[in-house]
């Protein structure tokens, strides 16, 4: 059977349900309960002293109300779609967020933080929570839904709860590439980063297992060398993917997979799984105008060549007034329409599996 076939089947498959709006499942899951990055935090980083914000004018001009929440996005993230995927509220809100409280956040709550990842020395970078953090972010949770739901409940809730792990992208992008003298890319090979970097994302799920979480799912890198920013920088290859850097991603993957196989194993009573964003992505970006999309390499926001956060901001005259023709949103994010098409195809392919 040829590729190109495959790829086809593929590709329709995708479009089944993309046309089908979102993908709901009744599942026993009571909460979704989120780590990461700047692709899951619906707000944290408001709250704290950061650059790295999207807390105004024109992130969230196609959320709820038109309001910019710290999302960067035009509208929801992937885990906002997950989540209503599941049966449960339509957004996740942030842990930080002083408009919420524990009833809010039984059913689902996002610790990420924008610019972090598995490396302290990634949120170091722009001064972000690191994943330390948001781990003990999650100690504090568990005691207070204790105290809201009573102790053997919550353990249950903790037990059931879907938790999303979404980060990566930065400790390659925002740090091993982009490190000073004496950083990581001369401390360690490509190749001995990213074994650090598992080492510490399976440290992490032990720590979670240890905790009381059972289901949990890893998210694997996009092509991140088709991100708007990098192929701007790509101009000697014609604006081109940066291949070394999708191929980095793929690697990376794979070696998510071998330890989601591995912790699979070791831990007694574990569901979890690998959740791999990397070919639908890659799908939407080498062919948009089969997902509805007419542009994929710029973003919507100002020029589309390298603007996010502050750098993206409403007065920009070149700004897209549709944003659904676009694949990107600013130079490192989708879309709402993106997060939405990759969350259907993650629950699908990946989290159903969390139905019984």
């Amino acid at each position: 059977m040829s590729n190109t076939f495959m790829h086809n089947i593929f590709l329709l498959s995708i479009l089944l349900f993309q046309f089908l709006g979102i993908v709901k499942i009744d599942a026993k899951v009571p909460a979704v309960i989120v780590f990461g990055d700047s692709s899951v935090d619906a707000g944290n980083n408001n709250y704290i002293r950061t650059v790295l914000r999207s807390n105004f004018k024109p992130y969230g001009r196609d959320f709820a109300g038109g309001k910019p929440t710290g999302r960067f996005s035009n509208g929801k993230v992937p885990t906002d779609f997950i989540s209503e995927a599941f049966g449960l509220k339509p957004t996740i809100p942030a842990y930080l967020d002083i408009k919420y409280n524990i009833s809010d956040f039984a059913t689902g709550v996002t610790f990420a933080s924008a610019g972090s990842g598995y490396d302290n020395a990634t949120s170091d970078v722009l001064s972000v929570i690191p994943l330390w953090k948001e781990l003990e972010y999650y100690k504090e949770y568990q005691k207070k839904l204790a105290a809201y739901q009573g102790e053997n409940a919550a353990k249950q809730t903790i037990s059931e709860a879907l938790h999303l792990m979404s980060l990566g992208t930065n400790d390659f992008l925002e740090n091993y590439y982009s490190s000073p003298p004496g950083g990581r890319s001369s401390q360690y090979t490509i190749r001995q980063f990213e074994d650090f970097l598992i080492g510490i994302a399976g440290n992490f799920i032990k720590e979670l297992y240890g905790l009381g979480a059972r289901k949990i799912s890893m998210g694997g890198l996009v092509p991140m060398g088709c991100l708007p920013l990098e192929r701007t920088t790509n101009f000697m290859s014609g604006n081109e993917c940066l291949q070394r850097y999708n191929d980095v991603a793929l690697e990376f993957n794979d070696k998510l997979k071998n330890l989601a196989v591995k912790l699979n194993k070791e831990l007694p009573g574990i569901r979890l799984v690998f959740s791999n964003p990397y070919y639908i992505f890659m799908s939407i970006v080498r062919r948009p105008s089969t997902f509805g999309f007419e542009v994929a390499s710029v973003a919507c926001c100002a020029t589309g060549l390298f603007e996010m956060g502050y750098a993206c901001n409403e007065n920009n005259m070149f700004t897209c007034t549709d944003a659904t023709k676009y694949v990107f949103w600013d130079a490192f994010h989708p879309t709402e329409k993106t997060n939405q098409i990759i969350a259907n195809y993650v629950v699908k392919h990946f989290l159903a599996q969390f139905l019984s």
